[in-house]
Parts: structure tokens; sequence; C-alpha cells
């Protein structure tokens, strides 16, 4: 970023999405955190906005890492009863009609 004004636009771009908890800019860098920040479309934006960006990395916050290590608990797996279903309607077959005719024409 060149100058101040392409970097407050960005800011104020990034800060726009859903989902943002915070941005700040490192040297020539854009730091965004969010909870369920969707970073292509982040990274889309911003290429509208300024001409070119590139996203460099992707890491979950420390909260999530432990959240993560959480849910890893092993649940019992449940499974659905069984039900015998009974279709109210037998199974109709097909069969082949025959001309009652055999010796008349089958084009008329």
């Amino acid at each position: 970023m060149d100058d101040a004004q392409k970097r407050k636009k960005a800011l104020q771009t990034a800060a726009g999405m859903d989902g943002i908890i915070s941005t700040s800019i490192d040297g020539d860098k854009i730091v965004v955190e969010g909870d369920g920040l969707d970073s292509i479309a982040l990274t889309t934006v911003l290429r509208k906005k300024l001409g070119h960006a590139n996203l460099i990395t992707v890491t979950p916050s420390d909260d999530e890492k432990e959240d993560k290590q959480e849910e890893k608990k092993e649940q019992p797996v449940v499974l659905p009863p069984y039900y015998a279903v009974v279709h109210p309607y037998p199974y109709q077959y097909g069969y082949y009609e025959t001309s009652r005719y055999p010796d008349s024409c089958s084009i008329m």
C-alpha cells in the first residue's frame, strides 16, 4: 500500500465485512481477526476496491483451537430406531397384451 489513503480505504473495507472482530495494519499487511469470516469474500472485496490483494495465511485463533480439542472427545453413536414399512398396495406386475384378432393388420 503506497499511501495513507489506500491504507484507510483497505481498513474500512475490511471492517465492513460480517464477522470481523478487529483489523490492524502490520507494515504493508492488513491483519484481520474474525469469527465465521469468509476469507475468499474478503479478498475479493479488497481486490475490487484496491485493485490488488493477496491472502497470505488463514489460521484459527487460540479459542478455536481449544474448542476443537474439547470437541474431539468421543461421543457414543446413537442409531435411529428401525421401523418396518408395510406398503398399502401390492406390487404391480407388468403384462403384455396380445391382440384379440391374431390375423388382423397391425397398422390399422
